[in-house]
């Protein structure tokens, strides 16, 4: 396959509209968008949210989540956590492991280096998602129960929650898109400058995507750590309490990422790297999944779920 970039200076920059591109690039977008329009249709949000959100909760706290009120400042952080945790399959987090790909394609020596060296950019995804995280948790703990979530009122049949779902993940999702494209050439770099002078500025961008999951996100068991800290009205306890609950949507995306770079022995990065175009490939499919994914989900299913569109989904 032939490709028209050249190959990026710095190896965090793979993936994220660091070329090399590939030529075809209509068979790679058109199929990723339609991955994601299926994916939107057939998703289940109660399997995914009550039979594996549940049940990791409530195994690894030891009672019913849902049903035992949280007791203390040390009670609600280790719920964040452990809810967090369990929301990783959620519709509201399933595109953070869009990020897995350009990770490890821009690894393509990892083995050969300290494991150390393969945990910087998960520090930069970090730092881009605890600085979002943190900032809200300290908004919800001094607004309080005054936050859109406890609000009652409805407009259009759409509660202050589904208004923000909607706003918050129609907006991650029409960036990751643009991510998408931009990896893989059809689109220019709206990164480009900044990302020349912070070669690390897309891991931090994914980062704060990620982190502004806890923006929109209705899953039931952030709901009630959200309440719980909405209501103490104690800062270090909000920041803390969603630190903690986006750490806990990330750690089997870290996971999955270390087992790529190291349990494989490279044999993933060797693939990656054996096709000039490949990491932008494979970089540009995950992120219009993703993004379409996220749009659609959270925008035209939720409307048609509503009654308020038709939206071709699967009842179960």
């Amino acid at each position: 396959m032939s490709v028209t970039e050249h190959v990026p200076s710095h190896p965090r920059a793979a993936g994220f509209a660091g070329g090399p591109y590939p030529v075809r690039r209509a068979r790679i977008v058109v199929p990723a968008l339609l991955a994601g329009l299926v994916l939107t249709m057939v998703w289940s949000a109660p399997f995914v949210d009550k039979v594996i959100g549940d049940n990791v909760a409530n195994t690894l706290l030891g009672h019913d989540a849902k049903a035992t009120p949280i007791g203390g400042v040390l009670a609600g952080t280790l719920f964040a956590f452990v809810s967090g945790l369990a929301g990783s399959f959620t519709a509201c987090n399933i595109a953070a492991f869009g990020a897995v790909a350009p990770l490890v394609g821009g690894q393509a020596d990892s083995g050969k280096r300290r494991f150390r060296a393969t945990l910087k950019p998960l520090g930069w995804i970090a730092a881009g998602m605890l600085t979002v995280s943190v900032v809200y948790g300290v908004v919800v703990a001094l607004v309080g129960t005054r936050m859109p979530q406890f609000s009652t009122t409805q407009t259009g049949g759409l509660s202050g929650r589904s208004l923000q779902s909607m706003i918050v993940f129609g907006v991650i999702g029409l960036v990751f898109i643009v991510l998408g494209l931009t990896s893989l050439g059809v689109v220019g770099n709206p990164l480009g400058a900044l990302g020349r002078r912070f070669p690390a500025a897309p891991l931090v961008l994914m980062g704060a995507l990620i982190g502004g999951f806890l923006i929109g996100r209705p899953y039931p068991l952030f709901r009630i750590m959200f309440r719980d800290a909405a209501e103490s009205h104690n800062v270090l306890y909000g920041a803390a309490a969603f630190a903690l609950q986006s750490i806990g949507n990330i750690v089997l995306m870290a996971v999955l990422f270390l087992l790529l770079t190291h349990a494989t022995r490279g044999r993933v990065q060797r693939w990656l790297t054996a096709k000039p175009a490949r990491v932008a490939t494979v970089t540009g499919a995950a992120l219009l999944v993703a993004g379409t994914f996220t749009l659609l989900y959270w925008d035209l299913r939720m409307l048609g779920r509503l009654g308020v569109i038709w939206f071709p989904s699967m009842s179960w």
